[in-house]
C-alpha cells in the first residue's frame, strides 16, 4: 500500500462504486516514502509527519516510472491550484488518450491546506464483483487496476509539482479520433455546463433595472432584423398580459439571453411584446440544438403543461428523440400568455430559428389553442396528441373508473392496441356501452380527435417511437423539477441549459460505446445481425435484435400465391399474440418491402414480420432502404455538406443566403467536434490555413486577370 493514506476520496471514484485500492508493489524508495499521513478518526484533525529530506523537496526532480513521452509540459508546468493541476493532467490525459479520476490527498499538519495530492486513470483499481475478460477489459467503463497516475506537491508559496508520475498503462489508450469523448475530456469541453451549473446552484443575477429593448441591438434575437420588433406587435390582441415579474428578474433572464448569444455564434433568442412594449413571451435555443434538429427534425415533443406556480408562467420545452433513442433539446419558451396569437408567434419564432424546416410529426398536450395554432403554422405537419397526456388527464377526468382494471384494459387498447380502424371503433363502442359512458363529455371531446391519438389510425406517419416505453416516461416528466423548484426565470433558463447539458453529456457516453466496439449479437453468426451491430447505434441495434428473435423464432408463417414470380406474400401469426394475422409483401428483384402492421413507417425499423420474411427467403443483410440514417452511428456525420444532396448542392451555388447558410452551420459543427481535443484543433486550423491560401491564390489570380482585361 502507498504510505500516503486517503485523506478525502475523489467525487469521482464514490460514484462508480466499491473499489479494492490497488497496491503501489513495493515502490517504498521513491519519493513518496518521505511522507506519512496519519488521519484521526474521531474529525477533521489531520497529522503529517516528513522525512528528513522534506525540507529539500523544492530541488527534487519527479520520479517518473514508465515512458517519458509527451511528459515534458506535466513535469515543467508549475500551477496553483487543485483545480489547474487536475486540468494539467487531464490535458496531458486527453494527448495521451486516458480519462482521469481524482484520488486521495494529504494536507499540512494541523491545517486543511493540501500538501499532496493524487489523480489516477480512470480505469485504477478493481469494481467489487467485477469480472476481467477480455471482451470488457477495453471497455471505457471497466476498471482494470491500471497504475498509471500523477502526484502532485504544494510547497509553502503554493507551488503545486509534479513530484511522481506513472505513464505507462495496462489497456488500450483511446484513438486520436476519439479522445474528445473522454469522460475527463468531456468536463473541459462543457465549460458551459459547468458554467450553467455553478449559476444554476448560486443563482444568477444581475443589477435591476427596466426590462427594456436592448439598445442599440438589431434584434432581441440574435439572427433577427429590427423590422421585427413592428411585426411582433402587429395583431397582438389587447388581452395578452405582461410577464408578471419583478423588473429585475426580467432584466436579469435578458441578461443570461444576451450573454449565451455572445458565447455562441448560433445562439438564438426572441421575445414576443404586447401593445405597450412590454416583454411577454420568450423562447431560445443554442447552436447544438440547432445541429440536433438538422439531423433528427422528423418528429418534435411540443409540452406547454409545466406550470410554474408563483409567476402563473409556462415553461414550454421542444423536444425530440436523436440516434441513440434519447430526448434531445431543440428549444424553450417561457410563456406568460397562452392567446391563439402567443402560439402562433413561438411556432413561428421556432421554425425562423431552425430555417424554416418542418417536422414531419408533432407531439402536444391536448390543448385547443396550442391545435389551432399548429394548423395555422405547421400546415403540412402531422399533429398528435400525446398519449401520457391523454392517461394523465384521464386519471381526473374518469374517477372511480381509473382502478377498473377491465375499463384500463380496453381504453389502453383505443390508444394503442388495435390494428385497424374497425377494430378501434368496435373495442371504443364496446367500452361505452359496458361502462355506461354515453354521456361522458370528456371522453365525446377525445373521439372527435380520435385522429390526432388513435395508433391504428396513424399508422403512415413516423413517430421515432416516443410513444413507446421506456420513452414515453422520459418525454412526460422532462421538466418537473424546474417547474416543482425554482421561481426566478434566469434560474429557470439555467435549469433548462444544465438539462440539456446533461442529456448530451449520455449522448456523448453512448458515442463512445459506439466507437469502442460493436454490441454483442445474442446470434455471434447471423448475417444479418452483424449488419445490424455494424449500421445501427448500440440501442437500436437492440431493438432490431428483439424483433429479429421474435419474427425467427416466434412467428408462424403461411405463404399464399402471387402472379407474379419475384413477389412473395406471407400471412404471418405471433405466438402468444392472439390471432391477429399480418400480410407481409416482398419483392425479391427490387428488394421491396411491407407489412400491414406499418412499423416501419412509425418507427424506421423493420418489423418482426417483414425479418422472418427475409429469414425464410435467404436474405442475408437489410436491405439499403430499410435503413434509416437517422438510427444509425453515421446519423450526424456529412450532414452539413451539400455535395451529399444534389438539390441542396445547387442551392447553394445559386443562391448567396443558402449558401452562407450551410457554410455557417457547417463550420459550426466542425468547430464543435474540434473542441477539447489539441489535435483535432490543429488540424481544423491548418485546414482553415489551407482554404484561406487557396483562396488567396484564387483572388489574386481574379485580380491579375481584371487589370490586365481593363488594360
Amino acid at each position: 500500500m502507498s504510505p500516503v493514506e486517503p485523506a478525502a476520496a475523489g467525487a469521482d471514484q464514490a460514484s462508480e462504486g466499491a473499489v479494492v485500492p490497488h497496491d503501489d508493489g513495493g515502490d517504498g524508495a521513491t519519493t513518496e516514502a518521505q511522507v506519512a499521513v496519519v488521519v484521526s478518526t474521531s474529525g477533521d484533525e489531520r497529522r503529517v509527519e516528513y522525512g528528513d529530506d522534506a525540507e529539500n523537496e523544492g530541488e527534487e526532480a519527479a520520479t517518473v516510472q514508465g515512458s517519458k513521452e509527451g511528459t515534458d509540459e506535466l513535469l515543467r508546468k508549475v500551477v496553483y491550484s487543485e483545480e489547474a493541476a487536475y486540468k494539467l493532467y487531464c490535458d496531458y490525459g486527453h494527448r495521451m488518450g486516458f480519462s482521469i479520476r481524482k484520488g486521495k490527498q494529504s494536507y499540512f499538519t494541523g491545517t486543511k491546506r493540501i500538501r499532496t495530492k493524487d489523480y489516477f486513470c480512470s480505469k485504477e483499481g478493481l469494481k467489487e464483483g467485477e469480472k476481467l475478460t477480455d471482451a470488457n477489459f477495453n471497455d471505457p467503463h471497466t476498471r482494470t487496476n491500471c497504475r498509471a497516475m500523477v502526484r502532485f506537491r504544494v510547497n509553502d508559496h503554493g507551488e503545486w509539482k509534479v513530484i511522481r508520475l506513472v505513464s505507462d498503462h495496462n489497456h488500450n489508450l483511446a484513438r486520436p479520433e476519439e479522445r474528445h469523448l473522454l469522460r475527463s475530456a468531456r468536463s473541459l469541453i462543457a465549460g458551459r455546463s459547468s458554467s450553467v451549473e455553478a449559476m444554476l446552484y448560486a443563482g444568477y443575477q444581475v443589477p435591476g433595472g427596466a426590462p427594456q429593448w436592448p439598445a442599440g441591438s438589431t434584434s432581441a434575437t440574435n439572427n433577427v432584423e429590427n423590422s421585427k420588433q413592428q411585426h411582433l406587435l402587429l395583431g397582438y390582441g389587447a388581452t395578452a398580459k405582461a410577464l408578471a415579474v419583478g423588473t429585475g428578474d426580467l432584466q436579469s433572464l435578458v441578461s443570461y439571453l444576451k450573454s449565451r448569444a455572445n458565447e455562441d455564434g448560433m445562439f438564438y433568442w426572441d421575445v414576443q411584446l404586447d401593445q405597450s412594449g412590454r416583454m411577454t413571451n420568450f423562447f431560445w435555443r443554442d447552436g447544438r440544438s440547432r445541429i440536433d434538429y438538422d439531423c433528427f427534425s422528423d418528429v418534435v415533443v411540443f409540452d406547454s403543461t409545466y406550470r410554474l406556480s408563483k409567476q402563473n408562467l409556462i415553461c414550454a420545452p421542444f423536444v425530440g428523440v436523436n440516434h441513440h433513442w434519447q430526448t434531445t433539446m431543440y428549444g424553450c419558451a417561457i410563456l406568460a400568455d397562452e392567446s391563439m396569437s402567443a402560439f402562433v408567434w413561438l411556432f413561428k419564432s421556432f421554425l425562423e430559428s431552425m430555417g424554416n424546416r418542418h417536422p414531419q410529426s408533432i407531439f402536444t398536450n391536448l390543448d385547443q389553442v396550442v391545435s389551432k395554432a399548429i394548423e395555422e403554422v405547421f400546415p403540412n405537419t402531422c399533429h398528435r396528441i400525446a398519449h401520457w397526456h391523454i392517461q394523465k388527464n384521464a386519471h381526473s377526468r374518469l374517477g372511480a373508473l381509473n382502478v377498473s382494471k377491465g375499463f384500463n384494459k380496453m381504453f389502453t387498447k383505443c390508444i394503442q392496441g388495435c390494428d385497424s380502424e374497425a377494430e378501434f371503433e368496435e373495442t371504443w363502442a364496446q367500452m361505452i356501452n359496458e361502462f355506461k359512458l354515453q354521456d361522458n363529455k370528456w371522453l365525446k371531446k377525445l373521439y372527435k380527435l380520435k385522429r390526432k391519438w388513435c395508433s391504428a389510425l396513424n399508422k403512415c406517419t413516423f413517430d421515432g417511437g416516443v410513444e413507446y416505453e421506456p420513452q414515453c416516461d422520459s418525454m412526460s416528466n422532462i421538466f418537473n423539477s424546474v417547474a416543482d423548484k425554482l421561481t426566478s426565470l434566469s434560474a429557470i433558463a439555467v435549469a433548462v441549459d444544465k438539462h440539456s447539458e446533461d442529456w448530451r453529456e449520455k449522448e456523448l457516453e453512448e458515442d463512445t460505446r459506439c466507437l469502442q466496439k460493436p454490441p454483442a449479437c445474442i446470434i455471434k453468426h447471423s448475417d444479418i445481425l452483424n449488419h445490424a451491430a455494424k449500421e445501427y447505434t448500440h440501442r437500436i441495434y437492440k431493438l432490431f435484435e428483439t424483433d429479429f428473435l421474435d419474427g425467427c423464432g416466434a412467428t408462424k408463417f403461411k405463404e399464399l400465391p402471387c402472379e407474379d414470380n419475384n413477389t412473395h406474400q406471407f400471412e404471418m401469426t405471433m405466438q402468444g399474440r392472439g390471432s391477429r394475422v399480418c400480410t407481409v409483401r416482398f419483392n425479391m428483384s427490387t428488394m421491396e418491402l411491407s407489412c400491414s402492421c406499418s412499423k416501419f413507417e412509425t418507427m424506421g425499423l423493420l418489423c418482426p414480420h417483414a425479418l422472418k420474411a427475409l429469414s425464410i427467403k435467404n436474405v442475408c443483410k437489410i436491405p439499403e432502404s430499410y435503413i434509416l440514417k437517422r438510427w444509425t452511428k453515421d446519423a450526424k456525420k456529412w450532414v452539413f455538406n451539400p455535395k451529399q444532396y444534389e438539390t441542396s448542392y445547387q442551392e447553394c451555388m445559386d443562391d448567396d443566403a443558402a449558401y452562407c447558410n450551410y457554410v455557417m452551420r457547417y463550420a459550426y459543427d466542425l468547430v464543435t467536434k474540434s473542441q477539447g481535443q489539441e489535435e483535432l484543433r490543429k488540424a481544423l486550423w491548418e485546414t482553415l490555413e489551407s482554404g484561406e491560401k487557396e483562396l488567396e491564390k484564387h483572388l489574386g489570380n481574379d485580380t491579375q486577370y481584371a487589370a490586365s482585361f481593363a488594360t
